[in-house]
């Protein structure tokens, strides 16, 4: 905590200098602010600049963000390897911390932790490239799994732990993984999906206090003497380039998920272009986040933050109060958020209670974030520095982030280091230039492997190495990218990607539904919400509540239509039958104009 400790010990000084020099004046200097001018200025020679690597135009309008100049990570034989020497480095520093019990976990705790784990997966016969499946809301167990499988250079596949029981038996066959580590809300679905599923071995609950002959107790096993286990391990090498170390459900518009495989290189060349020198560094700050795990984001954050040393205040889940009193008890200086959370910080009453003084920076993540939210938050609680960034689950974390010279209204930033970036003509492939628009294509070593079992979609989704991102946006001259539209058809709820096609085919197993379509409404807080635009049956008396109902008791709470439903005499159409949703979302506006 030294480099804090110096940014904090000046404040004081600079606040009476700042307050003497401008005695017979006003100063209206929030801590916030003032906090990150003497960071910024207690580094001797410091540039924010410096931190910035400026994208440059290659031959053929190919855009590259520059090389990665350190490769730390080459030294280690695997991700696992690396995680937990990093933690060995760490020691006795605290690196997590539950927000909800107060128990803080040092480097320490958790490299020992984590080996335990790994003895456990050796005992029940993982080994190397077997899939490990994990459901669970954010917990330290999720995060010692999470690492014990890649200490053995296993494969976690991470299931979202709102799906339904139809999303996880397709999920589980997408990874097909032995066994499966689970919590009490999930623990029942799991074991119901299992049954149907003869590759899963072994299940295992976080929170089931005796084992069952269903499922294993997660503390039994920890404490088992009859699995020996030390705090050394011998860790295996890898081929990093072809490995997979996660697998990740990634919404497509066909419907159901992909399952996105990561490998062992993906994660750590994104490593060594995250760890590098930051206006505030990383290794002495605590950082919140809500952010879940099983999402992309939120385990690659999770992955980061382990590598970086830095103090992870987390929690299982958004609560209003436990999360402003953790800013608030914690002096947490940077936030991991999305959008739905970036409103609430703007306009909920109850975040005026609280002292928020300590954020520095927030990271915006999942979806768009409006200028309006952001320029509301900077007001009211006086955070500094709001950053958004661009990436997919393909891209293994961002391609695109905001920063000091790069952070223009509507923009999501400039290209990570290590990245090409082109534009292309969605209909020609012709390469663009400049503030021409066409589809975002994205090329490097923190691109996906493939998709599971789906050659099909690879082949379509990565050309020559070129990750198609099916979305529509441009870089302008100063090689900052904006995101205007997208091809794909994907819903964002709250940072959720919601497919339209999964929400469809339900709606076409009701026998009074002929035909139907759904698109993502606008909504302030949540991004978008599912609407769903419904051709009845013939004669059929069918009402909104009764649509709304039955995709309800079908799909999870992302899928769900809190946009509400439309009743049409057609659903519009191409000659090939694509649903027209663009003539779907006009006939929406003009619907609310006609209101208004």
């Amino acid at each position: 905590m030294k480099g804090v400790d110096q940014f904090k010990s000046s404040l004081v000084l600079h606040y009476l200098q700042r307050s003497l020099k401008n005695k017979s004046k006003s100063v209206n200097i929030r801590p916030n602010e003032l906090s990150l001018y003497l960071y910024k200025n207690s580094v001797k020679g410091f540039k924010s600049s410096d931190l910035d690597i400026m994208a440059t135009l290659l031959p053929g309008n190919i855009v590259y963000g520059g090389p990665i100049t350190t490769r730390e990570t080459n030294d280690y034989k695997s991700l696992g390897h690396f995680i937990m020497e990093k933690y060995k480095e760490f020691d006795d520093r605290i690196v997590m911390v539950d927000a909800v019990s107060g128990k803080e976990y040092t480097a320490k705790y958790m490299h020992d932790s984590a080996i335990r784990v790994a003895y456990i997966l050796k005992s029940l016969g993982i080994k190397a490239n077997d899939v490990v499946g994990l459901s669970s809301e954010n917990c330290f167990e999720f995060a010692i799994t999470l690492f014990g499988a890649f200490a053995i250079n296993a494969t976690v596949a991470p299931f979202n732990i709102t799906y339904s029981e139809r999303e996880m038996h397709h999920g589980i066959n997408l990874s097909k993984p032995k066994v499966i580590f689970c919590s009490k809300i999930t623990a029942e679905r799991i074991a119901n999906v299992a049954k149907k599923n003869a590759f899963v071995k072994k299940i295992i609950s976080f929170h089931s206090q005796k084992s069952t002959s269903d499922i294993l107790s997660f503390n039994e096993l920890m404490d088992s003497i009859s699995i020996p286990s030390n705090n050394t391990f011998e860790y295996e090498p890898v081929n990093k380039n072809e490995d997979v170390t996660l697998i990740v459900c990634s919404s497509g518009t066909t419907g159901l998920p992909k399952g996105v495989q990561i490998t062992q290189s993906n994660v750590l060349s994104t490593l060594d272009s995250q760890l590098a020198p930051t206006v505030i560094p990383i290794g002495d700050i605590k950082m919140l986040t809500v952010i879940p795990w099983f999402h992309s984001f939120g385990c690659l954050t999770l992955i980061f933050c382990a590598c970086a040393g830095t103090c992870l205040v987390y929690l299982p889940k958004f609560e209003d109060h436990l999360f402003l009193s953790a800013i608030e008890k914690y002096q947490v200086m940077m936030a991991f958020i999305v959008p739905p959370l970036a409103v609430f910080l703007a306009k909920h009453p109850i975040v005026d209670k609280y002292d928020l003084s300590s954020l520095l920076v927030l990271l915006c993540g999942a979806a768009p974030l409006s200028k309006e939210t952001e320029d509301q938050i900077k007001e009211r609680i006086g955070v500094p520095i709001i950053r958004q960034g661009y990436g997919l689950s393909e891209t293994t974390l961002s391609v695109l982030v905001q920063n000091d010279n790069a952070c223009k209204p509507g923009s999501v930033g400039a290209l990570k280091i290590g990245v090409y970036a082109k534009i292309i003509d969605p209909d020609t492939g012709r390469i663009l230039g400049p503030n021409q628009r066409g589809e975002l294509c994205f090329k490097g070593d923190c691109i996906m492997k493939g998709y599971i079992g789906d050659v099909k979609s690879t082949q379509s989704s990565i050309i020559d190495g070129w990750l198609h991102t099916g979305d529509i946006g441009y870089y302008d001259e100063d090689f900052e990218f904006f995101i205007v539209d997208r091809i794909k058809e994907l819903i964002k709820y709250k940072g959720f990607q919601v497919p339209p096609a999964e929400i469809e085919a339900i709606l076409l197993t009701n026998p009074k539904v002929k035909d139907a379509a759904v698109i993502g409404k606008p909504d302030e807080e949540a991004g978008e919400l599912p609407m769903a635009f419904i051709v009845s049956q013939p004669n059929a008396q069918l009402g909104e509540q009764e649509i709304i109902d039955f995709v309800a008791q079908r799909a999870s709470p992302a899928k769900r239509l809190r946009g509400g439903v439309m009743f049409i005499d057609e659903i519009p159409k191409n000659p090939s039958g694509k649903i027209l949703r663009r003539l779907l979302r006009d006939s929406l506006k003009n619907k609310v104009k006609s209101k208004i």
